[in-house]
């Protein structure tokens, strides 16, 4: 459906029902019919804490704002799709030409033995069941040759496998020597007292390493549009234009101004302010992230009573080999927290659809802990408990609970609101006045999508 105006708490209230925004136009995918279901994710911020590749990002924006080391070139398809996790950071155990996996058993080589035949050495003779024994014959212990055998003044070889267990197993005698010796001496020691990280940490660990302030980041309104935001619509929209030629491809003439305004700058949402709201309002904003003076990515988001909705991301493509779409999702996440201070009933990060039959759109689920929409009775579901059903079919009702069904469901349609020749009235009202009308069942799909609550307070505009 097109939106001309939208209040953030009916906008709150829809995407709560699996509904999304681009630009103007509200859309909610039909679930059970699509071939890739797409199911509403949003991430507890408050309980957040970076993953390991989240950390590696942060890091990796960090060292290039202080020291100016470009990563190698990886395309980082904003928030539609991350880089290709490395063999290391997925875990994978080493090649066999690693030192440390290598067997360094002694092993004969039978191409060279007297005992081999070599006119057909591919089936050697099997060894008969009635042969004697071969009596055992004594090795000189004779140092071998530079270059030939191993070398008698190294340690034999060990598996890495060992290697590995000998380390937790020192680690963990060090961590009970610690713990003694803190239950003895009260003053904490220095191991015990260091705690993980926050995601504020990791992000403003660049910042003493940046004194010229090379990365800064501003939030500005796009609806109505700010005095900021219109000085930067030109530079936004050049970053934009490059942005879908080189990674989406697009041609050179795509997309025009009027393209971009009408899909990332035109938004349903009234500006609203509220006494227990964040101090910036609600409603939609862009998030510049500034480099040196020049415009290097935006962050597309709207402000909710409870939530921080990501819309879109795009940066330019010169610096697409820092993972700009992990690390603004993280400056995004690290945003909601600093505005729950301000409103407690905002805790949430919204990051659209997650699609688990689509591989490429699986990334969105390591944003933890986070929940997914059950399309039946629209309640949030923790994702550990959804993937083992998406796993065996795209579709699933991902609420166990067999008895609950829709709190909001229709129940009564002649209590839809609709706006009929500049004049709100029911439903029941319309459909009198228009004896005959045809359009009931349209009406009908359209308030069981919404619900009743926002059926009842949006106007359905009736030509």
């Amino acid at each position: 459906m097109w939106s001309h105006n939208m209040t953030v708490q009916d906008y709150q209230d829809l995407i709560d029902r699996g509904w999304r925004r681009s630009g103007k136009y509200v859309y909610k995918p039909v679930m059970d019919k699509t071939c890739c279901p797409q199911y509403t994710i949003r991430c507890h911020a408050l309980n957040f804490h970076p993953s390991k590749t989240h950390k590696k990002t942060l890091k990796k924006v960090n060292r290039f704002l202080s020291k100016g080391e470009m990563p190698v070139e990886r395309h980082d398809e904003g928030r539609e799709g991350e880089p290709m996790v490395s063999a290391h950071e997925e875990g994978v155990q080493p090649s066999p030409q690693d030192p440390l996996e290598v067997d360094h058993s002694d092993v004969q080589d039978i191409s060279t033995s007297p005992d081999t035949d070599t006119t057909n050495s591919a089936a050697p003779t099997p060894a008969r069941e009635d042969a004697a024994p071969a009596p055992e014959e004594k090795t000189p212990n004779v140092t071998p040759k530079p270059g030939k055998g191993a070398d008698p003044c190294r340690p034999l070889g060990r598996k890495a496998k060992d290697i590995r267990k000998e380390r937790r197993l020192q680690k963990e005698q060090q961590k009970q020597q610690e713990a003694k010796s803190s239950s003895v001496d009260p003053s904490p020691s220095k191991s015990s007292s260091n705690q993980p990280k926050s995601l504020e940490e990791f992000i403003t660990e660049s910042l003493p390493n940046d004194p010229l302030h090379r990365l800064e980041v501003r939030l500005v309104r796009s609806n109505p549009p700010s005095p900021q935001f219109k000085a930067s619509f030109d530079a936004s929209y050049q970053v934009y234009k490059l942005y879908q030629m080189v990674i989406h491809k697009d041609p050179p003439d795509k997309p025009t101004e009027s393209q971009f305004k009408r899909f990332l700058c035109d938004s349903p949402l009234e500006a609203e302010t509220a006494p227990d709201g964040p101090d910036v309002g609600y409603g939609s904003f862009h998030q510049q992230y500034w480099l040196d003076g020049r415009i290097v990515a935006v962050g597309v988001l709207d402000i909710l009573p409870s939530c921080v909705s990501s819309v879109y991301l795009y940066y330019h493509p010169d610096f697409s080999s820092l993972s700009l779409g992990t690390y603004s999702a993280l400056r995004e996440i690290a945003f909601t927290r600093q505005l729950q201070k301000q409103s407690p009933k905002l805790a949430y990060y919204y990051l659209g659809f997650y699609v688990h039959s689509c591989p490429k759109m699986r990334y969105k689920g390591q944003y933890r802990p986070s929940d997914l929409l059950c399309p039946e009775t629209y309640t949030w579901v923790s994702i550990e408990r959804c993937i083992p059903r998406l796993e065996i079919s795209a579709y699933s009702r991902l609420n166990e609970n067999t008895h609950e069904g829709d709190a909001c469901a229709l129940k009564e349609l002649g209590r839809v609101l609709v706006l009929h020749r500049r004049t709100v009235m029911p439903y029941v009202a319309y459909a009198r006045k228009r004896k005959g009308s045809n359009d009931e069942k349209e009406v009908e799909q359209y308030a069981s999508l919404v619900g009743q609550t926002c059926a009842e307070r949006i106007l359905l505009y009736r030509a």
